[in-house]
C-alpha cells in the first residue's frame, strides 16, 4: 500500500462512506429558512449540511418565453418549501448517460440548488460579522442535449462539509438552448442577440448568485465556475464572453475541448462552405415541420409546436448518427458576435478571454472518434510525418486501427486542445495547473481500456457509490484527494494545501501535470504524450484571429 493512502487511513478519511451520509432524508430534517431577491425558501438540513432545491432563478421559458431571454421570477408570497429538485430541461433520455438525470425533462426547468454548511446560513435577528464561503458553481455536460442537476452523481453535500457552498442548475438544452431563425432576429433585435438561450440562462444564474448568494453565507467575489464535457465547453465561452465579466474570478475546465468540440461553430446568419448558418439550420427545422416563412406568423407556430417535435429525437445517441436532408441541429454555441465572440480556440489565442487561474484536464481514455478503416487511411494526413505518427500510436505495430484510431480521435478533441489552453492561460501570465485523470475503479477495471469520458466525476463530488456497488480504499483515497484539490483551489485561487501532493504550474516548457494514477495516487510528472500532442498539434489547420 502507497504512503499516500496510508497516511489517509491514519487520518481516518476512508471509514467513512460519505455519500451515504449525504443521502439521508432532508425532508424529516429541521429547517431552514433563507430570503433572496423573489422570496422566502424553506431549505432542509442533515449532517451539518443544508440544501436548497428547485430555487427558480427565472421564469418558466415556455410559450411566449420559449426562444427568449431569461425573463425575471415574479416575486412569491410566503415560504416557498425547496426540498425536491426542479424538473430537468427538455430532452430525450440516453441510456448511456454517465451522469442520467433524476428528475423527470419538462420545458419549465430553470431552478438551481445550493449545498450550504448549516453554519453558514446567517441566523435572523442575530447580530454577528458574517463569514463569506467561498462558492463553486457547477455546470453539468451532456453534449448540450442531455444531462441535468438532479442527479445523485452531483450531489454538493461533499463539498458544503469542506466549507463551500456548492450550486448546480439546469439550462436549456438542444433546440431550446441553441436555436435561430429569422423571425426571432426580427423579433429581438431591440432586445438581445437571438440564438444562444442556454449560454443567456448560464449567464442569468451566474447573475442570481451574484444577487443572493450572500443570503446563504457565500461570497460573491469568491465564485469558481466548473463544468465537465459541454459543461467544460460552457466554462471557456463564459471566460471568453464579454457578458460574462467580472461573475467569477478562477475556473475548473474537464474534458471541455478548447478548440472545435462538437465541430466548426455555426455564424448566426452567414451561411459558410463548410456549415449553414444557424438561421438556415433554423429555416430547416421549420420547415420539416410544414411552417414556411419568416415573420411572426412562422414564429407562433413553431412556439406552439410540442416539446416533444422540438426534441426530435435529438441526443448523445443520435448526435453522430447520419440525418437525411438538410442540418436541423446547430451542435450547440452559435457565433453570435455578442455572448459567444467566437470559439474558444480564436478567442484564447487572441488574449481576449476572461483572465483567472484554471484547472484544465481529461481523462486517459477520454472522447475520441476517428472513421478511418485502415493505417494507412488514419496517418496519410500526417504526410511526411506518417511513420512518425505510426510510432507514437501504434507502438507495438499491431495494426490494431481502431485503438490507434480512438487514441488520435481523443488527442486531437479533448487532449492536445485541453494543452492548448493551458499555454494560453500560461502566456496571459495567469497560474494554470494540468491533469489527467487515469485512475481506474476496481470494480470496472478489467473492463475499460482507462478512465473514459466523465469517469473523474463520481471522485470529484465524492459521490462514488451513486456509481460502484464495489469498492476499495485506493477508489475512497483517489476521491478525497481529487475533491481536495478542488477544494482548495475553490477556497484560495491554489489547489495545493491540506497534505495533498505538490501540483506544479503548468508552462508551455516544462509540460508538468498532475496524472491520478490508477496505483500510486496523484503523481507529478512531465507528460509522456508530449510527442502525440506535439505531432496532433503540427498538424492542425491554422486558425486566425476573430
Amino acid at each position: 500500500m502507497q504512503r499516500w493512502l496510508k497516511g489517509l487511513l491514519t487520518l481516518g478519511l476512508l471509514t467513512i462512506p460519505l455519500w451515504v451520509f449525504a443521502q439521508a432524508s432532508l425532508a424529516d430534517s429541521p429547517v431552514t429558512r433563507v430570503d433572496i431577491d423573489t422570496g422566502a425558501l424553506r431549505g432542509s438540513s442533515a449532517l451539518n449540511v443544508t440544501a436548497f432545491k428547485g430555487i427558480p432563478y427565472a421564469a418558466p421559458p415556455v410559450g411566449d418565453n420559449r426562444w427568449r431571454a431569461p425573463q425575471p421570477v415574479p416575486p412569491w408570497q410566503g415560504v416557498r418549501d425547496a426540498h425536491a429538485f426542479g424538473p430537468d430541461c427538455m430532452q430525450l433520455p440516453f441510456a448511456g448517460d454517465a451522469a442520467p438525470p433524476g428528475a423527470a425533462p419538462a420545458e419549465d426547468c430553470l431552478y438551481l440548488n445550493v449545498w450550504a454548511p448549516s453554519d453558514a446560513i446567517p441566523e435572523p435577528d442575530v447580530e454577528r460579522a458574517p463569514t463569506r464561503r467561498p462558492v463553486l458553481v457547477w455546470i453539468h455536460g451532456g453534449g448540450y442535449v442531455n444531462g441535468g442537476a438532479s442527479t445523485p452523481l452531483y450531489d454538493g453535500s461533499a463539498f458544503a462539509r469542506d466549507d463551500v457552498i456548492l450550486v448546480s442548475f439546469n439550462y436549456r438544452l438542444g433546440r431550446f438552448g441553441f436555436f435561430a431563425h429569422p423571425a426571432l432576429r426580427q423579433e429581438q433585435q431591440s432586445q438581445t442577440v437571438p440564438g444562444n438561450y442556454a449560454v443567456m440562462d448560464q449567464l442569468a444564474a451566474l447573475g442570481w448568485v451574484q444577487r443572493n448568494i450572500g443570503a446563504f453565507g457565500g461570497d460573491p467575489d469568491n465564485v469558481t465556475i466548473m463544468g465537465e464535457s459541454a459543461g467544460g465547453a460552457s466554462v471557456l465561452d463564459l471566460t471568453g464572453s464579454p457578458a460574462a465579466r467580472g461573475l467569477f474570478q478562477r475556473a475548473v475546465v474537464m474534458s471541455g475541448g478548447g478548440r472545435a468540440l462538437m465541430g466548426p461553430m455555426a455564424e448566426l446568419d452567414q451561411d459558410r462552405p463548410e456549415r449553414p448558418s444557424a438561421e438556415t439550420i433554423g429555416e430547416h427545422f421549420a420547415h420539416r415541420h410544414g411552417i414556411q416563412g419568416q415573420g411572426a406568423e412562422a414564429l407562433a407556430n413553431l412556439r406552439q409546436l410540442p416539446a416533444e417535435q422540438i426534441v426530435d429525437g435529438l441526443n448523445m445517441g443520435t448526435l453522430m448518427s447520419s440525418h437525411e436532408g438538410p442540418p436541423t441541429w446547430t451542435g450547440g454555441p452559435i457565433r453570435d458576435g455578442e455572448l459567444i465572440p467566437g470559439p474558444p480556440e480564436r478567442i484564447y489565442q487572441a488574449g481576449l478571454q476572461q483572465r483567472v487561474p484554471m484547472l484544465i484536464g481529461t481523462t486517459d481514455a477520454d472522447l475520441g472518434f476517428s472513421a478511418a478503416d485502415s493505417m494507412d487511411a488514419l496517418l496519410t494526413p500526417f504526410g511526411e510525418d506518417a511513420e512518425r505518427a505510426r510510432a507514437l500510436y501504434d507502438p507495438e505495430g499491431s495494426n490494431d486501427v481502431k485503438r490507434a484510431g480512438m487514441a488520435l480521435g481523443m488527442d486531437r478533441m479533448m487532449t492536445e486542445p485541453a494543452r492548448f489552453i493551458a499555454d494560453q492561460v500560461a502566456a496571459s501570465g495567469e497560474p494554470v495547473w494540468r491533469y489527467r485523470f487515469s485512475h481506474v475503479a476496481r470494480q470496472v477495471r478489467d473492463t475499460l481500456p482507462g478512465a473514459v469520458h466523465a469517469s473523474e466525476l463520481p471522485y470529484l463530488f465524492r459521490t462514488l457509490e451513486t456509481r460502484y456497488d464495489q469498492l476499495d480504499d485506493s477508489d475512497r483515497a483517489m476521491a478525497w484527494q481529487l475533491h481536495r484539490y478542488v477544494v482548495n483551489f475553490a477556497r484560495h485561487g491554489n489547489p495545493n494545501g491540506g497534505g495533498a501532493p505538490a501540483w506544479p504550474l503548468h508552462t508551455p516548457l516544462s509540460h508538468l501535470m498532475m496524472d491520478f494514477t490508477r496505483d500510486e495516487g496523484p503523481v507529478a510528472r512531465q507528460d509522456p504524450w508530449r510527442a502525440r500532442l506535439d505531432l496532433v498539434e503540427r498538424h492542425l489547420t491554422p486558425v486566425t484571429s476573430p
